[in-house]
């Protein structure tokens, strides 16, 4: 390949000149490389070492994040209720408080004695535990395998609906375009999640609220990415390349598939990307209201629905796993803006 000063270039791809200006954008680059290790982690998360996500044992309830023995939190947490009760009973002297600094003693001494015996009291709890003594960090782990794989299959289902009737009403046009836009005029002006909620009321909940739960965020989510193709289908349907696969007999369906679509590509994975983020956010409101994912499972946004609940005695309950959710949101936005960068051609000589 010869430039206009007779010199030889190396072509270079679509794909190795986006990947080659997304790794100077450094945020871009780290929201990758997040969104990726999230990915693997929940992916093997049966592989790793930590304990079952839905395991409960209530001489472990909200146990703080720590890397000491379940045992020794036990007992620490009783010892410091003793302590308390004394410091009270030698001010105000009350039998209802003595009664209970007995019973904890009691218990001081049953939890020191099983403590020696049984096995559970060997774990360890990084981020400690819920009110039902589940691990926090399983919990996240398995939790980010729903939320994560809400968004994946939501995006990709309403990308496919809005990718079909995009690319239909932009490469036909006439009255088929103008029906089809219409109807999506129509459904842009209905409450977007007022229309989930209302599907989530309609099914009762169960084993298969996930999979409902992936339907109605969809059908409702592929409005935009259809106007997306269908613009980016016009502007491309009278170029020369599709003129040439006319005139060599290629049927309607082929040029859509094979000629226009992979051009718009580019479009459309910077959509999927940054679509991908409201899909989470989506399913914790919706599980924030007790329309999501049904117990003993979890997802990101259960587990913030129960750490509000006691944040002020137990903020770790909300914290980490608000946190994680944060910041595979970031990430992927960071992520989504840069492959906007990458695959925009105008901003070729700007970076």
């Amino acid at each position: 390949m010869v430039n206009e000063f007779n010199q030889q270039v190396k072509p270079v791809s679509l794909w190795a000149d986006a990947w080659k200006r997304l790794r100077k954008n450094r945020m871009a680059l780290i929201g990758l490389y997040v969104v990726i290790f999230y990915i693997v982690i929940s992916l093997v998360a049966p592989l790793l070492p930590i304990y079952s996500p839905n395991e409960q044992n209530l001489m472990h309830i909200n146990l703080p994040p720590s890397f000491k023995t379940a045992g020794e939190l036990a007992v620490e947490k009783v010892e410091k209720r003793i302590v308390r009760l004394t410091e009270v009973l030698q001010t105000q002297d009350r039998a209802d408080l003595k009664t209970e600094l007995e019973s904890q003693k009691a218990e001081l001494a049953k939890i020191k004695e099983e403590v020696q015996h049984d096995p559970s009291y060997k774990k360890v709890y990084i981020l400690g535990t819920d009110y039902l003594g589940r691990d926090m960090l399983a919990r996240i782990i398995y939790g980010g395998q729903i939320s994560i794989g809400i968004g994946v299959v939501g995006t990709l289902t309403a990308v496919l609906i809005g990718i079909v009737i995009g690319a239909i009403a932009g490469f036909l046009g006439g009255w088929v375009d103008n029906l089809l836009m219409r109807f999506v005029d129509v459904l842009y002006g209905l409450p977007y999640m007022l229309i989930v909620i209302i599907l989530m009321s309609m099914v009762p909940s169960g084993s298969n609220s996930i999979f409902i739960l992936f339907i109605a965020i969809a059908m409702v989510s592929w409005l935009t990415i259809a106007r997306v193709v269908r613009g980016q289908i016009i502007s491309l349907k009278n170029s020369e390349f599709v003129e040439a696969a006319r005139s060599m007999g290629a049927s309607q369906g082929r040029i859509i598939f094979r000629h226009l679509l992979p051009n718009s590509l580019g479009v459309i994975i910077i959509f999927a990307t940054l679509q991908m983020p409201s899909f989470i956010m989506n399913e914790s409101f919706l599980s924030f209201l007790g329309l999501g994912v049904s117990a003993p499972g979890a997802s990101w946004g259960t587990l913030v629905a129960d750490g509000v609940k006691g944040m002020e005695l137990y903020p770790w309950r909300l914290l980490f796993p608000a946190i994680s959710m944060t910041i595979f949101l970031f990430a992927m936005n960071f992520l989504g803006d840069g492959l906007r960068d990458a695959l925009d051609p105008q901003s070729k000589n700007r970076t």
